[in-house]
C-alpha cells in the first residue's frame, strides 16, 4: 500500500498523466462536469471531503505552476477561499466563474469533484514541472558561457 497522503488510485493516475501546462479542475459537489471530460467523484457527503482537504492532498503529489479560482469565490465563501489559498503553493488568479468553467470545458485534463457544498468553490490547478529551477540555472550558465 502507498504510504503517502494521496491514496486514491484514480487521483494518482490523473496526477501521473498530468504534463506541463495541463489543467485539473477541483470542483465543488454541485459543478456539472462536461460529459466528454474525465471525472473522479470523491464526494461522500456534504463537506466530505472538503476542498481544502483535496487541495492539500493533491498538492503533495502535483507540481503546481499556477492556480485559478472564480472571482465569486471570495465573495460567496471568504473563509473557504482563504483556507484553500493558504494550501496552494502559488497565489491564484481570479476569473469570472462562467468564463473559467467555459474555458475548462474543452481543455481540462480532468475534474475531481469534492464534497464541498459552497458555491463557486472550484479551483483550477495548472501543472508545472519539478525540474524548472534546474533548467533555468543551466540556461543561465550556458548563456553566460556564450557571452
Amino acid at each position: 500500500m502507498k504510504a503517502d497522503r494521496l491514496l486514491h488510485p484514480d487521483l494518482l493516475e490523473l496526477v501521473a498523466r498530468a504534463g506541463h501546462g495541463d489543467t485539473i479542475v477541483l470542483a465543488d459537489a454541485g459543478l456539472k462536469v462536461p460529459e466528454d471530460r474525465y471525472a473522479i467523484d470523491l464526494a461522500v457527503t456534504c463537506g466530505v471531503p472538503s476542498m481544502v482537504q483535496v487541495v492539500r492532498a493533491i498538492t503533495t503529489e502535483l507540481v503546481v505552476e499556477n492556480a485559478l479560482v472564480a472571482s465569486e469565490f471570495g465573495e460567496w465563501n471568504p473563509d473557504v477561499r482563504a483556507a484553500v489559498v493558504a494550501e496552494l503553493p502559488v497565489e491564484p488568479e481570479e476569473r469570472p466563474h462562467a468564463d473559467l468553467m467555459a474555458e475548462m470545458a474543452s481543455s481540462a485534463l480532468g475534474y475531481v469533484k469534492t464534497g464541498e457544498c459552497s458555491a463557486f468553490s472550484s479551483v483550477v490547478l495548472v501543472c508545472g514541472v519539478s525540474y524548472l529551477d534546474e533548467a533555468v540555472k543551466l540556461h543561465g550558465r550556458l548563456e553566460a558561457e556564450r557571452s
